[in-house]
C-alpha cells in the first residue's frame, strides 16, 4: 500500500505517458519534461488525502525534474542519465572516503535513524563507539554502501547507451529504489544478528563488544 502509488506515479505511468507521447511525435527530449508531471500529480494527491507532503514523492519529484531540466539545457537524453548516475557515483566515493575519517559516514546516518534525537539517546549512540564489534560493524556498512553506489552508477552508465530511452525511463527510477531498498533490508538484518549476539552474549555471562565482539570473562 506504501509503495503503490510511488511506483505507479514514478514508473509504470511515466514509462506508459513516454511511450504515447514518442509515438505521436512529441521529441524525447519534450517527453522527459512532460512525464516529470505525474510525481506533481502524487504530490498533490497525497497531501489532500493524508494532509501531508510524502517524502518519496517528494524525492522522485526532484530527481525527474532535474533530469528533464538537464535534458533541455543538454538536449541529450544519454546525458541527463549520465548526470544522475554520476551524482550516485559521486555518493559512493563520499561514503568511501568517510572511512578515512575519525567516523564514517555509517556511524552519523545510524545515528539520525536508529536514536530518537534526545540527548540521551544520542550519548547512547556515542557510547557505542567505544566496543570493537561496534567499530567494525560501521566500517563495513560504509563501505557495503560505498562500493554498491558505485557498482549502480557504472551499470547505469552501461544501460544507457545499451538501451531505448524509454526503457532507461523506467529503469532511471527504479534501479536507485531497488539498490537503496537491498541496502537497508541487508543493514536492518546485520543490526539485528549483531544486537541478537549482543543479547546472547550477556545472557550468558560473557563480555560482548557489541555487534559482534564476544569475548569470554577472564
Amino acid at each position: 500500500m506504501n509503495w503503490g502509488p510511488a511506483v505507479l506515479f514514478g514508473a509504470v505511468l511515466p514509462f506508459v505517458t513516454y511511450g504515447v507521447l514518442t509515438d505521436h511525435g512529441v521529441s524525447k527530449v519534450n517527453a522527459l519534461l512532460l512525464i516529470s508531471l505525474w510525481p506533481v500529480v502524487e504530490t498533490l494527491i497525497s497531501l489532500a488525502v493524508r494532509r501531508r507532503v510524502d517524502e518519496f514523492g517528494m524525492m522522485m519529484l526532484a530527481l525527474m525534474l532535474l533530469g528533464a531540466l538537464s535534458a533541455v539545457a543538454y538536449n541529450s537524453t544519454e546525458l541527463v542519465f549520465v548526470k544522475d548516475s554520476a551524482i550516485t557515483g559521486l555518493l559512493g566515493l563520499v561514503y568511501l572516503g568517510s572511512l578515512a575519517l575519525p567516523r564514517p559516514l555509517m556511524f552519523y546516518l545510524g545515528r539520525r535513524f536508529a536514536t530518537d534525537g534526545s540527548p540521551e539517546g544520542l550519548a547512547h549512540w556515542n557510547g557505542l563507539w567505544r566496543y570493537p564489534g561496534f567499530r567494525r560493524m560501521q566500517y563495513l556498512m560504509t563501505t557495503v554502501w560505498g562500493v554498491a553506489f558505485l557498482l549502480e552508477a557504472v551499470v547505469r552508465v552501461v544501460l544507457t547507451y545499451a538501451l531505448p530511452t524509454g526503457v532507461m525511463v523506467v529503469l532511471n527510477n527504479v534501479l536507485p529504489a531497488v539498490v537503496v531498498a537491498a541496502l537497508v533490508s541487508w543493514t536492518v538484518r546485520t543490526g539485528k544478528r549483531g544486537r541478537a549476539r549482543a543479547a546472547a552474549a550477556r545472557a550468558g555471562g560473557a563480555v560482548e563488544g557489541v555487534d559482534g565482539a564476544v569475548r569470554s570473562p577472564a
